[in-house]
């Protein structure tokens, strides 16, 4: 399936990682969150704002599209691997990434990849969408995320932006990214957490959402990048078909 070209990252995280300015994490922090058991122990799921959140598994803590500075993050254990979906500027910032990045490996698009100052690009590897490989040992598979309603086109073109299936053992947590209920993942099996956007112009309405959990069955959904959807209209449409959790993405509105 996911054949065309493979790589791994796989960098050595040495226990202090001197950090950039504006860096300051608090030291001994835990991850706090929603948990998910793996064979190989629990997943914890922690929502940052609109697009970003943490995923802690074992000694890991990955960052997916980190930005709004590294005040947001002060209170939060420090990343071991970043993930980045596409470059718009709520999912994609220089400056918190050189504020929290400091010597960790990131995966990400390709076109974010060529936005990248030289000091990021010599630790980040570049993937595209059908590709697949490892961050930090963990399998990552690059999903398409589009548009396909025509008014919707300029937003996200296809083959620019990734979402991403990380496999944790025995589960799979597929993080949509920027798209609409494109094939690829009405396709998607087996499927334990998903997070999906639903926010006009730019992503899916929350009829689209919910009628692509019924096409490919997460068993638990969380509903993000939604600023403005009735998300309890979104619940009610998915039904008995996944778990719905909402959740706080917008803790200062």
């Amino acid at each position: 399936m996911f054949t065309r070209r493979t790589f791994a990252i796989a960098f050595s995280i040495l226990p202090f990682v001197p950090l950039l300015p504006g860096a300051a994490w608090a030291q001994g922090a835990q991850l706090s969150g929603d948990t998910v058991e793996t064979s190989g122990g629990p997943v914890t799921l922690h929502p940052v704002s609109h697009a970003s959140f943490l995923i802690g598994f074992g000694a890991n803590v990955i960052y997916v599209d980190p930005v709004g500075g590294a005040e947001a993050y002060r209170d939060l254990p420090r990343p071991t691997a970043i993930l980045i979906t596409h470059g718009h500027s709520d999912h994609f910032d220089l400056p918190t990434l050189e504020a929290i990045g400091a010597e960790v490996p990131l995966l990400v698009s390709a076109a974010v990849f060529e936005l990248l100052p030289a000091g990021l690009k010599s630790r980040a590897k570049a993937i595209g969408n059908g590709e697949s490989g490892t961050l930090l040992d963990i399998p990552v598979e690059a999903i398409g995320a589009y548009n396909t309603t025509a008014d919707r086109l300029q937003f996200h073109p296809k083959g620019v932006g990734n979402g991403y299936v990380l496999t944790f053992s025995d589960k799979r947590i597929y993080v949509a990214g920027d798209t609409e209920d494109v094939p690829e993942m009405r396709a998607l099996t087996d499927i334990e957490v998903a997070f999906l956007p639903m926010n006009l112009p730019y992503t899916m309405t929350v009829e689209q959402a919910a009628d692509a959990v019924k096409a490919f069955k997460p068993r638990i959904v969380y509903p993000y990048h939604s600023r403005g959807s009735d998300l309890e209209a979104f619940a009610g449409r998915v039904g008995d078909a996944s778990e719905v959790r909402i959740r706080n993405w917008y803790p200062s509105a």
